[in-house]
């Protein structure tokens, strides 16, 4: 383990890390920071697959508790800051509505239908950014809906949500944003508690704990959370899938041809180009993690997305291979705290794929507009996806 000092001029929208998390696999894989600067705990930043996986299974040794401190500001009091059995009772409240049995009704009712409305939106055109006019607005508009939110209003909530769940890039407009839907929320939990509606909202307005109802702020918490995450890093997801294949016509052919290897693409992408690469945790006492000595207090990043390339698990970690055996990633991370939506991820992922490759035949990158590039620290995705099609 060596000190290491983060460069100051490091652009987190635009940074490829890569290159720097295979360098610290194979010389420091458990580097610490200093950051004294911003944070009066040592940082330690974990990039191989073995450690990253043993910090998230143990709880009682690395807390979630940093996330009331790193992202309570912007989303209230949220599942990702609780732990032990608070953890697991709110947890269970909402778990039920995203199990894969309870998303089949989903599917149909709305995953499909919006797909489908904005697939016919562009398909007449024959070009379009499949960012911007759909992989942006679809998972935000499945989300609104499970929620309860109404679909009118999803561009507010999906320009909410990015500065929501990058509120720690930008904490002025973290802030104003998580307030703005908060506030935009409130008139909505009221008409709920009139009149239920079968959505999240008024189920988490009847649920109960040990007899007592939610409070606002968990309610808030909730909402907060599950707005930004099931709207964000879905649509990075998709987006890097989608330049996986449209950078490879080969692969992109044989997957066209034989859709049963959408789910090898959606699971190569989340190894691959996992959405968000980072998870935090702090030391609840002292320990080591690899024979690097940790003190309580201590913060770690644990680094998923250096995990997913972690050459000591994948072999060519750095290809896209559609034949990979399966293993499972960090993408959602695991433990007690893996991601609840990970079931509606992957089903938007795999409708979008196949509806997008059915309903905009030869579907090929623009040669006349810049190549998507995926990009980021924290989260990776590309800005753009300029692509032609035949116009139907």
């Amino acid at each position: 383990m060596d000190d290491s000092k983060p460069s100051s001029v490091l652009d987190f929208s635009i940074a490829q890390p890569h290159s720097l998390w295979a360098k610290a696999r194979a010389e420091r894989p458990v580097m610490r920071f200093d950051a004294s600067s911003i944070s009066p705990a040592p940082i330690f930043a974990v990039s191989r697959h073995e450690d990253a996986e043993r910090v998230l299974r143990d709880p009682e040794t690395f807390s979630s508790a940093i996330n009331r401190e790193l992202i309570g500001k912007y989303m209230g009091e949220s599942l990702l800051g609780m732990d032990g059995r608070e953890h697991r009772q709110y947890r269970n409240l909402v778990a039920h509505a995203f199990r894969a049995s309870v998303l089949e009704r989903w599917d149909e009712a709305l995953v499909r239908p919006t797909l489908r409305a904005l697939l016919d939106g562009i398909a007449p055109a024959g070009r379009a950014d499949l960012m911007r006019d759909v992989v942006l607005k679809y998972p935000v508009q499945v989300i609104c809906g499970i929620i309860g939110v109404p679909l009118h209003d999803q561009e507010q909530f999906a320009r909410w949500s990015e500065e929501i769940i990058q509120g720690a890039l930008n904490p002025p407009l973290g802030i104003a944003s998580s307030r703005a839907m908060r506030g935009y929320l409130a008139d909505i939990i009221e008409e709920r508690r009139r009149e239920p509606a079968g959505d999240l909202i008024s189920e988490l307005l009847a649920a109960e704990i040990d007899g007592q109802r939610l409070t606002e702020e968990r309610i808030y918490g909730f909402l907060l959370l599950l707005l930004p995450a099931g709207a964000e890093t879905t649509f990075r997801a998709l987006g890097n899938a989608l330049v996986a294949l449209l950078t490879r016509p080969a692969m992109m052919a044989q997957v066209v041809a034989d859709r049963s290897l959408i789910p090898a693409v959606v699971e190569e992408t989340l190894r691959w180009e996992t959405s968000v690469t980072l998870i935090s945790r702090v030391a609840t006492r002292d320990t080591e993690i690899a024979g690097c000595p940790i003190p309580a207090g201590a913060v770690i990043n644990v680094l998923t997305g250096s995990a997913g390339r972690d050459e000591a698990r994948y072999a060519a970690a750095d290809a896209f291979r559609l034949d990979r055996p399966p293993q499972p990633h960090l993408a959602f991370g695991t433990g007690p705290h893996q991601c609840l939506g990970l079931h509606l991820a992957r089903l938007e992922m795999r409708v979008g794929l196949d509806a997008i490759l059915d309903r905009l035949p030869n579907l090929r990158l623009d040669p006349d507009a810049p190549a998507p590039e995926i990009k980021g620290f924290a989260f990776r995705n590309p800005d753009a996806i300029h692509v032609l099609f035949d116009p139907s």
